[in-house]
């Protein structure tokens, strides 16, 4: 079982997007995956097609009043893909968990042990903040993947997310690894986008994923029809290339990864 987080405290870089899309392509791929919905907006769950009134429990009940993780798994139309789902109260989340003593702050490890067998990867969508719920989500990462729009102040703020993975990795998880910087909103015709990408290769060399994810209106429609891109429109440039981003991220995987 691979864990992957989708993380950047910056918003509207395309985090849920990248969380629903990569877990879908993994679900297209035969894998078996479980998606964790950790933002309060809840647009994982929702983008997946999952109903407010067909929530009984969700991750808030997880994280807070210890519900068994197997009572707030929920099955999605999406082939191969469950979700972990949200709603709003997990804004809340953060001031429940700073109340716990320091060995309840760890959560999602000892439960994330009991399903291993029943999944191959589990993709974590996080809220932008670096607060406790992200910082639970990396202590049992494998790997990261930090999505980057192709605009201004593309890097801002990331010196302090890598400090926090730094972090993270020397005091509970020392296999932690970025797995891929993905760039997002790619216009090859921008001069900007072009730049940026220019920066950000440069910055995380060699970390970069070959896949870009263009500025695509169908990406953006898809979650308010509660399926992913490939359900949408699997013709699309969007689908296309969440699909070569799947396979950069088995291949990843084959070729670095070990068996968990």
């Amino acid at each position: 079982m691979e864990i992957i987080v989708i993380t950047n405290q910056k918003g509207g870089v395309g985090k849920t997007t990248t969380a629903m899309n990569l877990a879908a392509g993994l679900g297209l791929k035969d894998k078996r995956v479980l998606l964790i919905d950790l933002d309060p907006q809840a647009n994982s769950t929702s983008g997946l097609g999952i109903e407010k009134h067909n929530i009984n429990k969700d991750v808030f009940d997880f994280i807070v009043d210890n519900e068994p993780i197997n009572n707030i798994i929920i099955e999605t139309k999406t082939k191969g893909v469950n979700i972990i789902p949200s709603t709003i109260q997990l804004a809340g989340a953060d001031i429940h968990l700073s109340m716990k003593n320091e060995s309840e702050k760890i959560i999602f490890k000892d439960s994330l042990e009991l399903i291993k067998n029943d999944y191959d990867y589990i993709i974590m969508d996080c809220p932008p903040s670096l607060g406790l719920i992200n910082r639970n989500a990396l202590s049992v990462a494998h790997k990261i993947i930090i999505p980057i729009q192709t605009e201004y102040y593309a890097l801002e703020g990331l010196t302090q997310l890598l400090s926090t993975i730094s972090l993270v990795k020397k005091m509970f998880n020392p296999e932690l690894t970025i797995g891929g910087i993905l760039l997002t909103m790619y216009d090859s015709r921008a001069n900007l986008a072009n730049e940026v990408k220019d920066e950000v290769q440069k910055f995380f060399k060699g970390q970069v994923f070959k896949t870009m994810i263009p500025r695509n209106i169908k990406l953006a429609e898809a979650p308010s029809t509660g399926q992913a891109i490939f359900d949408y429109d699997k013709s699309s440039r969007g689908a296309e290339a969440y699909l070569k981003l799947t396979k950069e991220v088995i291949k990843w995987e084959e070729n670095n990864g070990k068996k968990r």
